[in-house]
């Protein structure tokens, strides 16, 4: 949502800059409203893994006219789980921006009391005792592959590589929480929720899950260096590739001068791949919200032919992306 964060700063310091002149302006950034769910604007169960909840309207508009009485400048009205929420706002970096929140504050406190370890009669620790070093990183590496399987959607764990970094094959802040609150219950650890970032790929976590439900110290060079190469800058400016992505088939530069050329026609009725209802779509009435007045448009008809496995990218990312950035992407 980057550009509403941009619309929103705007709005917020024109409040603070009427204030300042002795004029009148209130600034809301509201949470989640419910009217998003009837018109399918997120996905809900996104919104609520990042720890949002949704509006209850009735007391949002309580709580809007105590702004209002209130003559408040510019405050945030949201439903937050704030357990959830701190821990996938900072589970790629460390933040004091929510510490003076009454719910994380006490969420941090329980954290800084002293945890009860792992014990060898318990989770992962006890399927690790009696057995060789190289059964054990088996062991923990299976363990990894398939929470992180899961997380992501796949099928097989066997499709979940091992040294390929997280960040890489779909992570997030989101579902970097997820991953570590599934291996808490799968191994009985107490873990961070940095846990993904810190320990980038499924090998360097498994060595720390390892040494943490053995007590034993992680070994160095978890995280993978990055060769870094300097290009020279003296060569000029050339057309290294072109791609393309238009209706009519047109795939390739030269395939679309060849369409503007011929004149050609590209226009056709929907299509019969995407699951919509063109009958139920169409109204002749242009103004009709939720309605199309034309069942025909310029369609690319090989969208949806978008190989996920080949750029990386999982099974459940590939349904939630932008098709525009699937295109990006082969292009």
């Amino acid at each position: 949502h980057a550009a509403y964060v941009a619309g929103n700063a705007y709005l917020s310091a024109l409040a603070e800059q009427r204030r300042a002149r002795g004029a009148r302006a209130t600034s809301i950034h509201w949470g989640k409203w419910p009217d998003d769910l009837e018109r399918e604007l997120a996905d809900p169960h996104q919104i609520r893994r990042s720890g949002l909840e949704y509006l209850d309207p009735e007391l949002a508009m309580t709580a809007l006219t105590r702004v209002m009485e209130d003559d408040e400048t510019v405050i945030g009205l949201m439903d937050i789980d704030w357990g959830t929420y701190h821990d996938v706002f900072t589970a790629g970096r460390p933040s004091h921006l929510f510490d003076r929140i009454p719910e994380v504050a006490r969420l941090l406190a329980d954290r800084a009391a002293p945890a009860a370890t792992a014990t060898a009669t318990s989770g992962l620790a006890a399927r690790l005792q009696g057995v060789s070093a190289a059964e054990q990183d088996r062991i923990v590496l299976s363990v990894v592959r398939e929470e992180t399987a899961a997380v992501l959607g796949h099928a097989s764990a066997d499709t979940v590589p091992e040294r390929r970094a997280f960040r890489d094959i779909g992570f997030d802040s989101v579902t970097a929480v997820d991953l570590r609150n599934r291996l808490v219950a799968a191994t009985g650890l107490t873990l961070p929720s940095t846990m993904v970032f810190d320990h980038p790929n499924a090998v360097a976590l498994a060595t720390f899950l390892k040494a943490t439900a053995l007590g034993t110290t992680g070994t160095a060079g978890d995280r993978p260096t990055a060769a870094v190469t300097a290009g020279a800058d003296d060569d000029p400016i050339v057309i290294v590739g072109m791609s393309c992505r238009f209706p009519g088939g047109a795939n390739t530069p030269e395939e679309l001068l060849r369409l503007a050329l011929d004149g050609a026609d590209v226009i056709s009725e929907f299509p019969a791949d995407r699951g919509w209802d063109a009958h139920g779509l169409y109204d002749p009435d242009p103004d009709r919200q939720g309605r199309t007045y034309s069942v025909h448009g310029g369609f690319l008809h090989e969208a949806a032919g978008f190989d996920a496995g080949f750029f990386g990218i999982s099974p459940r990312e590939a349904l939630a992306m932008d098709p525009q950035q699937r295109l990006l992407l082969e292009t």
